[in-house]
């Protein structure tokens, strides 16, 4: 089925999360919702910044090795990737955050998962339900920064959350070119899917985020998201990424520093996930 070369499927917590007591449920989200949430955008980036810094401070390295023991059963995982920029070790948490393959993804499919994550929703796009956000009454096309109508409704939304202990690192899903590139000002609102039963991309419709459209061969539109979350101090597009540029599919496209969620709206449906599975990065979507 798959030509993928990286195959882990994790120990996942997060995945548990669902069961959780109903006043533990109603606390996070008050806490998350309720108070993080009605918080000025300007003071949740200022807060998420400060607390960023923690983890890039050198002490923090230390908890890199525990913490990938705790949340992967191949103990071998970290040595799949190396660390960024150039670096000879890991030199901070930060650092874990933004790891880099050290051998990419193959797959001979022609269409692949963008990311690793928990596959939160999965739908066509004409049968997600309208949000209200601050008055405002959004489609899912508002995530992706277009009008309503403009994505098919017969085109696949996913929403991938990328847990911290995930690789943050967002790729091209397919070989086309960028047709547009867009930065969406917003609030840093908590990402957890299972804080949001009713709908888990709600944060995906008011959060700060990068559209990046690509046109496929077949001159079929792929509609991609970065999402931010607390703590997301950067959103960083990869430089050889701009309007007109050729992609080729598995080319970085972006870079998460901490927590983040990736949508994609699709014209096709995915084959082999569907919603709550584990997708990684070069999968066969």
């Amino acid at each position: 089925m798959d030509t993928v070369q990286f195959e882990n499927y994790p120990s996942d917590p997060e995945f548990r999360v669902y069961n959780l007591p109903n006043w533990r449920a109603r606390l996070y989200k008050f806490m998350s919702v309720g108070l993080w949430g009605s918080l000025p955008g300007n003071l949740q980036r200022k807060l998420s910044a400060n607390y960023a810094i923690l983890y890039a401070k050198p002490y923090s390295r230390w908890i890199i090795h525990p913490y990938s023991r705790f949340y992967y059963r191949d103990r071998e995982y970290l040595k799949k990737f190396k660390p960024p920029e150039g670096k000879p070790d890991f030199e901070n948490f930060q650092d874990f955050f933004i790891r880099e393959f050290r051998s990419p993804p193959k797959n001979e499919q022609h269409t692949v998962w963008p990311c690793e994550g928990l596959l939160c929703e999965q739908e066509k796009v004409g049968r997600i339900e309208t949000v209200k956000v601050k008055c405002d009454i959004r489609t899912v096309a508002t995530i992706f920064g277009h009008p309503d109508g403009c994505i098919p409704p017969h085109y696949s939304f996913s929403n991938v959350f990328l847990h911290n202990k995930n690789y943050h690192r967002i790729h091209a899903p397919v070989t086309g070119r960028i047709k547009r590139i867009q930065h969406i000002p917003g609030d840093l609102v908590v990402l957890r899917p299972w804080i949001y039963s009713q709908n888990p991309s709600l944060p995906a419709f008011r959060n700060e985020r990068y559209n990046i459209d690509i046109t496929d061969g077949q001159g079929k539109d792929w509609f991609l998201s970065v999402v931010g979350g607390p703590a997301v101090g950067t959103i960083k597009i990869n430089d050889a990424v701009k309007v007109g540029a050729s992609v080729e599919k598995l080319k970085e496209l972006a870079v998460f520093y901490l927590g983040s969620t990736c949508c994609m709206a699709a014209p096709i449906p995915p084959r082999y996930h569907k919603k709550n599975a584990f997708v990684e990065v070069g999968a066969t979507y």
